[in-house]
């Protein structure tokens, strides 16, 4: 199926009921969202774009742009707004030619411009409109459908390519058409870039949810937006949910309207979740798993899921509040060791993933679906004897000591059960004699001061994770900090602290 399908079918069905709440004030019923979107569709066919690239903030502008580009059968390719201005050049050279619809602070950004992008702002977009009639008959669900760029940590940025196939196929079959009641309304507040941000807007659409849009983060104006907006559903990544629990505690508040909340983007303390499960008893959490590559989620640990585990006396039950819960049914999951061959139950390897949706393709380069449809994820970790994931951290951030691989996500695990820990990476740092030496940076609670006075220090830390895994795992160094960095998608800048301790920096808290 091709998306423009997705969204004339919706409109078929439900032409009158709410799909968008316009930041502006005012709101988009599936009508007139569709001849917005068509509207756009001819402006875009009549200036003869090849690509339509957004540069901005969450708005209405996201599903309108997407649709519209599906329906002008260009690729939708949202861009990181908050990347310095030299990567942001380049990036944009690379998504040319096309045009590109920008926030106020780009175009003074990028100097003379980009040769083959032209730039629209957002009122300027959302008014846009041509003379080329484009029809909705059914586009090829092989053409490329959403462009999205990786972060570059280790390299030069990719364009992964996700085609209408990928995404529709992840759509049809993990969310059920028009299935939500009036009144349920979605609060996006993860990045338009982001593969969680082009899933809002499908899910919500097919599904018959009103999309709400919070333009910049904070924990004070999402909890405003929720509650004003009556929100049923939303997704956040893990440090979002700790500001907003802390706001809504301030506040005494509990957002009765809130049913379903879910969760992913990077690894979320148990704690956490546990904090969540007691100050929010009303709402299902759900914590989802997925990549960019697999057009969003591939597994899900539901409300069930939640609520068994954290009730529970069985060590191995309680235990998978840390995993990802199980693959989805559509999808195929196995564990791999380095030459490919699969594991059992328990084992560590690398995480495989086969299915419609697992797309495994970056603009310009041979794809990395194998024959057989299984995409190496470069993820490492394991399933429990009942199907549970654990996701242990990218396979890159492995430490080699002497010769050993040791997962930082395992050693994290450990430190994290301590109650005076509440937060924690863990990564390799040179070192002459084991080539590689065990380094964490960790964050306690507050009531955890480090002091002559007080236990919890660089030893009891290490002998506690001796005592569970073996001294081998143990941290040679461990530095203590207030808070640790992170991206706004939610992951851990495991790079930036080991850049900082490998060169023997003195780190700032």
């Amino acid at each position: 199926m091709h998306l423009s399908s997705l969204l004339e079918i919706a409109t078929d069905a439900l032409g009158d009921r709410v799909a968008v709440a316009a930041c502006a004030g005012g709101a988009l019923t599936y009508q007139e969202l569709s001849e917005r979107v068509d509207a756009v569709a001819r402006h875009l066919a009549g200036a003869g774009a090849e690509r339509l690239v957004a540069v901005d903030v969450n708005s209405e502008a996201v599903p309108i742009g997407l649709f519209g580009a599906a329906r002008a059968a260009i690729p939708y390719v949202p861009v990181n707004y908050r990347l310095a201005d030299a990567q942001l050049c380049a990036i944009l050279e690379r998504a040319a030619p096309g045009l590109a619809v920008v926030e106020p602070s780009v175009p003074p950004r990028l100097g003379g411009g980009v040769p083959g992008l032209s730039l629209l702002s957002r009122d300027e977009f959302l008014a846009a409109d041509g003379p080329a009639r484009v029809h909705s008959a059914e586009g090829d669900p092989e053409d490329p459908a959403v462009l999205l760029f990786t972060s570059g940590t280790t390299g030069e940025p990719k364009a992964a390519v996700l085609r209408h196939r990928h995404l529709t196929s992840y759509v049809l079959e993990t969310v059920e058409f028009m299935g939500a009641d009036p009144e349920d309304a979605a609060l996006v507040s993860v990045p338009p870039y982001h593969i969680a941000g082009i899933a809002a807007v499908l899910s919500s659409v097919w599904s018959g949810r009103r999309l709400v849009y919070l333009p910049q983060f904070s924990a004070e104006t999402w909890v405003d937006l929720a509650a004003r907006e009556a929100v049923t559903h939303a997704m956040v990544v893990p440090t979002m949910l700790g500001r907003i629990l802390e706001v809504l505690a301030e506040r005494d508040e509990q957002l009765p309207a809130l049913r379903h909340l879910s969760y992913g983007g990077g690894r979320m303390p148990m704690a956490l979740v546990a904090r969540a499960l007691e100050q929010l008893p009303h709402v299902g959490l759900v914590n989802a798993y997925g990549l960019t590559e697999t057009s969003s989620t591939i597994a899900v640990l539901g409300p069930e899921d939640h609520r068994e585990a954290i009730g529970s006396t069985d060590p191995a039950v309680r235990h998978r509040l840390g995993s990802v819960g199980r693959p989805l049914p559509n999808l195929e999951v196995e564990i791999r060791d380095p030459s490919g061959a699969p594991l059992g139950a328990g084992a560590h390897g690398e995480i495989w993933v086969k299915g419609d949706q697992v797309s495994g393709e970056y603009l310009g380069r041979a794809s990395s679906v194998s024959a057989e449809g299984w995409l190496a994820t470069n993820d490492g970790g394991w399933l429990d004897e009942a199907g549970y994931l654990f996701v242990e951290g990218r396979l890159d951030d492995v430490i080699v000591r002497g010769g050993e691989n040791l997962s930082p996500g395992e050693i994290e695990e450990v430190l994290l059960s301590h109650p005076a820990v509440a937060d924690v990476a863990v990564f390799g740092v040179p070192d002459e004699e084991w080539g590689e030496a065990v380094a964490a940076v960790v964050v306690l609670v507050e009531s955890a001061d480090v002091d002559e006075d007080n236990p919890v220090d660089e030893d009891s830390l290490r002998a506690w994770v001796a005592e569970r895994l073996r001294s081998t795992r143990a941290p040679a160094r461990i530095e203590f900090r207030t808070e640790l960095p992170y991206s706004e998608t939610g992951k851990l800048l495991r790079r930036v602290l080991k850049a900082e301790l490998g060169a023997g920096a003195t780190p700032t808290p």
